[in-house]
């Protein structure tokens, strides 16, 4: 049986079972209240749970879940703080349409602050999750006249707390907004090492956010930028302007908004939001470390066609600095080439293949602190210039059929612990990849969680049951072949459910 833990309460004439279960969505709870459910029925679960929000006084709150099972659950809502038995104040619905589950409170109020409780409940069991309403209030528009305006919050602004065994939810919020690129970075500042598991509900909750962005972007256009734009510091809104000199600048250039923070001091260091009305449009974590610069970069000088390095040492170790060329950013594009040494100390920018456009001022930043060096670029000396005859090229096939760089190999697992099992596959055009256990498919089997990387195949089992035992297979095909490989899982120890 898949369960986390199974507790049996007896009393004069009945029993009942509670069996938590693990749910699909993150922040979820479910409650299995048979000891087997029927073939053809499930517990119920969130598909999407409603999200927590900031909604200024006056204004109206909507709560949207959606939710599975079978048969299908009915959905109620509680709040921590006092009852909901006002019809008119609060509203509760089903959109067909969107197969959404809907609270609406029509006018919002200081006292409807407070934390609201979702249930999904059919005959097999519960699923619950908590949500967030805070309330914003007063508003003060700036003096200049702008579009934009800013407010002073009394209620704190509050991602979902973290608990055990669960990620972050800051490091969810920091993904959404980051290039894919800089995920592994992100990652590790949070203690996160394999980050590949996450991407499948970061992908979701990315197409969730954009969902929810797309509204905004209509909303502002029709309006024309009537939305309030709230800018807030962990958890804290702050005034802004649409002035370069002002502290905190938030200045629009086309479709585009850029912000900025004029004259950074380490009390400025923080979690920053920009939100339209109620919906998040940027998130990053502003951190401003203690660091000094051991050796600053230095002047180079390269010929045409040549490479330029520049390189600076730092007194504390930092995943990564900012490299500037005038007022651009660099990035570890085909042109340049950053690299950060094993301890983190030495941070190298090398300009590829270097020319006239190449030369100037570059800037590498650490923290408050900063080194500036520049670029010398001299024409290639004409004695050294000569005529290479290239021979003619000929067309290659690189086709070739799918094998395993590295095959499946057998594995042990403690009963009730995680599992993962991998290969490496090359083949081109790139293999399609299935796996089987016991001869049946796994690949739309939403108790696995099948990656495929770079050509590393990798399947992982979060809890491992007994009936996980058996022969897992992987099969990979290209129009030139088809090759398998395939391993036995032991699943060790007695079943956790206990019975008491």
């Amino acid at each position: 049986m898949e369960c986390l833990n199974l507790v049996t309460l007896y009393s004069s004439s009945f029993f009942t079972v509670a069996i938590k279960k693990m749910s699909r969505v993150s922040g979820v709870t479910v409650i299995q209240s048979v000891e087997l459910v029927p073939l053809g029925k499930s517990t119920p679960d969130f598909t999407r749970k409603p999200m927590a929000l900031n909604v200024q006084e006056g204004k109206k709150a909507l709560f949207k879940a959606m939710v599975s099972g079978a048969p299908p659950p009915v959905v109620t809502w509680e709040r921590t703080r006092g009852e909901m038995n006002d019809p008119n104040m609060y509203k509760t619905r089903y959109d067909a349409r969107g197969r959404e589950h809907i609270l609406e409170i029509p006018s919002v109020k200081h006292e409807h602050a407070d934390t609201y409780k979702c249930f999904a409940t059919n005959d097999y069991g519960t699923a619950s999750c908590n949500i967030t309403l805070n309330v914003i209030e007063g508003k003060t528009q700036l003096s200049n006249g702008q579009d934009f305006r800013s407010m002073l919050k009394k209620t704190k602004k509050q991602l979902p707390p973290k608990k055990e065994g669960e990620i972050d939810p800051k490091l969810w919020e920091l993904l959404l907004s980051a290039r894919k690129r800089d995920y592994e970075k992100i990652c590790l500042d949070f203690g996160v090492t394999d980050f590949r598991w996450l991407l499948k509900r970061l992908n979701q909750m990315k197409k969730e956010r954009e969902d929810e962005q797309a509204k905004v972007h209509r909303a502002v256009t029709l309006s024309m930028c009537r939305n309030l734009f709230y800018l807030s510091a962990d958890g804290k809104l702050v005034p802004y302007s649409d002035d370069a000199n002002s502290k905190y600048c938030l200045k629009k250039s086309g479709t585009r908004y850029t912000f900025s923070i004029k004259d950074p001091q380490p009390e400025d260091a923080g979690f920053y939001q920009v939100d339209v009305d109620d919906t998040n449009v940027l998130t990053t974590d502003f951190q401003v470390p203690a660091v000094e610069f051991m050796d600053q970069i230095k002047d180079a000088k390269a010929v045409e066609s040549e490479d330029a390095v520049f390189t600076c040492h730092l007194s504390k170790p930092l995943n990564g600095i900012t490299w500037l060329k005038g007022d651009m950013s660099l990035d570890d594009v085909d042109k340049y080439e950053i690299t950060v040494s094993e301890d983190k100390l030495v941070h190298t920018l090398t300009i590829k293949d270097c020319n006239e456009a190449d030369k100037g001022k570059y800037y590498a930043i650490a923290g408050l602190t900063a080194s500036s060096a520049s670029l010398v670029v001299e024409e290639e000396n004409d004695e050294k210039k000569f005529i290479i005859n290239k021979r003619e090229t000929k067309s290659r096939n690189l086709e070739s059929p799918p094998s395993f760089l590295v095959p499946l190999k057998r594995r042990t697992a403690p009963e009730g612990y995680e599992c993962c099992m991998s290969c490496a596959v090359r083949g081109n055009p790139a293999p399609r990849v299935t796996w089987y256990r016991d001869n049946v498919s796994l690949n739309t089997n939403t108790n696995y969680y099948i990656t495929n990387t770079c050509g590393v195949c990798s399947l992982l089992i979060l809890r491992t049951v007994a009936k996980d035992n058996g022969e897992y297979k992987v099969v990979i095909q290209n129009k030139l072949g088809i090759s398998e490989c395939s391993m036995i899982l032991n699943v060790k120890g007695r079943n956790t459910c206990a019975q008491i």
